[in-house]
């Protein structure tokens, strides 16, 4: 949106009124920006088609269903709330993503990785996230206030949604945050960042992910999602009613909450197979 402050302006002030998270807007304002930068416009001075062509060339680099997904709705909001232009909203389309199940480590793998997790504060931090099943952006913005040890709950501020929740502080994270903040001292923030007057990064989360997953020897992609996925599966898998998950992750719809069903092993190898209450040979007749 260059040379268009204004417009920009009205962009932002359009989700703010709407209470769209931070990186939410980030994320609107950076794809309608290179939507502009690609056609050498400005963005209120291109259309239908203009949308069209820029899908396609996103397509053809080969970029990433969600991604692609993402400038969609970014181009929606654009069009449809700051130009009000229902006309361009009605035909900017969405990819159907293909449904892949989520990565998670067994338990054994999670040991391995959050010991090979480099730093004090990173281990601590990603940790806290696998205890309590929590995002990137969560776990970086938690305060030291948000530990309440006398109920044993982690307060979750504003979470996905702007929508704040509990979730539990289980007794070893207890223990493992006590020490780390006799070592580290935190003030406010629960994992500040250099400056300690701002929290860590997500990026310095996910990179420390990144590292851990190579040292613990792991052969698959592992990052701050991975462990609220494996989270997840292993509260089912211990027999944890899906509602209290759902609760727990903050999803508002038990749909989204539901594909853990299907990654979690030991409940499915245990289902009795039809084939168990035949009676057959083991060698196929000659």
């Amino acid at each position: 949106m260059a040379q268009m402050t204004a417009l920009r302006r009205r962009m932002i002030d359009d989700m703010t009124l709407r209470n769209l998270s931070p990186a939410t807007q980030q994320s609107y304002v950076y794809a309608v920006a290179k939507f502009s930068r690609f056609f050498g416009r400005s963005p209120d001075q291109l259309g239908v088609e203009e949308v069209r062509a820029y899908q396609i060339h996103l397509a053809g680099r080969g970029l990433s269903w969600p991604h692609l997904n993402q400038v969609s709705c970014a181009l929606r909001f654009f069009f449809g709330v700051t130009l009000g232009r229902k006309d361009v909203v009605d035909r900017i389309v969405s990819a159907k993503e293909p449904k892949k199940l989520p990565i998670v480590l067994s338990s054994e793998e999670v040991v391995r990785f959050l010991q090979a997790v480099p730093g004090l504060r990173s281990r601590a931090a990603l940790t806290t996230a696998y205890s309590a099943g929590l995002r990137v952006s969560e776990v970086a913005a938690l305060k030291v206030d948000d530990l309440d040890s006398s109920r044993m709950v982690i307060r979750v501020a504003q979470g996905k949604g702007g929508k704040d929740r509990y979730v539990m502080l289980s007794p070893p994270l207890l223990a493992i945050l006590r020490a780390y903040w006799r070592l580290a001292k935190p003030a406010h923030w629960l994992f500040p960042g250099r400056d300690r007057d701002r929290p860590v990064s997500t990026a310095t989360l996910q990179a420390a992910c990144h590292v851990a997953a190579r040292e613990a020897g792991l052969d698959k992609p592992v990052t701050v999602h991975t462990l609220r996925h494996s989270f997840a599966t292993h509260l089912l898998e211990a027999g944890t009613d899906i509602r209290i998950i759902q609760v727990l992750l903050g999803h508002d719809r038990l749909a989204t909450t539901a594909i853990y069903t299907r990654v979690a092993t030991n409940l499915i190898a245990g289902i009795p197979s039809p084939l168990d209450g035949l009676h057959l040979g083991v060698v196929p007749p000659g």
